[in-house]
């Protein structure tokens, strides 16, 4: 039996706790449902895209797209906090995401100086603190399909995304260094 129906957390606040242990089929991956992002038997409140779950995602839809997503990378902040996971790769002053659907490097992780548009991974705030990457439209790009999408910490409860995955800090710490190879980000619809 599939999870439920996953929507984007509403700004009233989360009617469970955060840490509910619960039972289930998908331990091992991460799962987000209405009720949040299930990972080892946990639940945990989760922000998503402003537009919700969505199929056919294009580039600035604000949508969190559908499906399957295998996790393909983890970046964090050295001058923030410890590594993470042993496979985590720091991000250096000057790493950027080349978000520009017309570049050939859309979608990558580049370096500054880098004309085309692009997001700084090391960012002022705290929000690429800690990045879980996703396959999504990644390693080979198509254009306008939507740039990654990302499992990060959330700039406050219930505060939408551009469409990644956002998470307090604690519990995005509690999580990186037990996502496995064969983790995936389960969305459903």
């Amino acid at each position: 039996m599939p999870p439920p129906a996953a929507t984007r957390r509403g700004e009233g606040g989360f009617p469970w706790p955060p840490h509910e242990v619960l039972p289930g089929r998908w331990r091992g991956d991460l799962v987000l449902t209405k009720m949040g992002l299930h990972f080892l038997g946990r639940r945990f409140p989760c922000t998503i895209g402003r537009r919700g779950v969505v199929f056919g995602k294009r580039e600035g839809d604000g949508g969190t797209p559908a499906g399957t997503h295998r996790l393909v990378g983890m970046l964090y902040r050295p001058d923030r906090m410890a590594r993470p996971a042993d496979w985590a790769v720091p991000i250096r002053p000057g790493d950027l995401w080349c978000d520009d659907p017309s570049h050939e490097d859309y979608n990558l992780m580049v370096r500054a100086p880098f004309p085309a548009s692009h997001e700084d991974l090391r960012r002022a705030d705290p929000l690429y603190d800690l990045v879980i990457l996703t396959d999504w439209n990644w390693p080979i790009a198509e254009r306008g399909r939507g740039s990654a999408i990302f499992i990060h910490r959330w700039r406050r409860p219930g505060y939408p995304t551009e469409g990644c995955v956002a998470l307090g800090a604690d519990h995005l710490r509690w999580i990186a260094p037990r996502i496995r190879y064969e983790t995936r980000l389960i969305v459903q619809p």
